[in-house]
């Protein structure tokens, strides 16, 4: 099983909820319709990594989304994530109408900070991703079409959140493929004050 760190200390979530096109101009990049609800999707807990992989055959793309760990039904702690995406598996399994696990839910997938205790106003939380020193991705609160709470409420009323399980808010635009050798650094910012800065390279 594998682990996530907050406030220093290893805690096992049970499994990563995502929320897909949840950023306009995401779903505009990717040529996608804007859902009437928020897409959900999970990965399982082999997903969970704290490095950044390739795959030799298959071209994978990332997702940079502010993310949350969840207790009692709350947001308890904020992090970094990476949702790894096969984008042309994706794109087949979509023409096809079939889900999505063999894109979005393969062994390490889903790539983590650490993750800080968070009680504060979460309208303050922005995210930025450099890749080879180069500003990416930036996303905040108000971009979201579904924000953080309401996503708890409504996956909350036909799945339940596990102590420690984690929350994906979706990523905005700017998604690319992963090389091996590249330089990712995600930062976190709570208002002015950065709060979360983690650094990877590719492998």
């Amino acid at each position: 099983m594998n682990n996530i760190v907050v406030d220093g200390i290893k805690t096992l979530p049970s499994k990563v909820v995502c929320i897909g096109r949840n950023y306009v101009e995401h779903i505009v990049e990717l040529n996608n319709e804007v859902p009437t609800q928020a897409v959900i999707f999970v990965k399982p807990n082999s997903a969970v990594c704290n490095d950044i992989y390739t795959e030799q055959h298959e071209a994978v793309h990332y997702e940079a989304e502010i993310s949350f760990v969840i207790r009692s039904g709350k947001i308890s702690a904020v992090g970094f994530g990476l949702d790894l995406t096969k984008r042309a598996v994706q794109s087949r399994l979509k023409d096809q109408g079939l889900p999505w696990e063999r894109a979005k839910a393969f062994d390490k997938s889903a790539v983590f900070s650490e993750f800080v205790s968070f009680s504060g106003n979460v309208e303050q939380l922005r995210l930025e991703l450099f890749i080879n020193g180069l500003l990416t991705q930036q996303a905040d609160y108000f971009l979201m079409i579904h924000k953080p709470v309401d996503i708890i409420k409504e996956v909350s009323t036909f799945m339940s959140f596990s102590d420690d399980d984690i929350l994906m808010t979706g990523t905005p635009k700017g998604v690319g493929q992963v090389f091996p050798g590249d330089r990712f650094e995600g930062r976190i910012y709570d208002g002015k004050q950065l709060i979360i800065e983690k650094h990877w390279t590719v492998i």
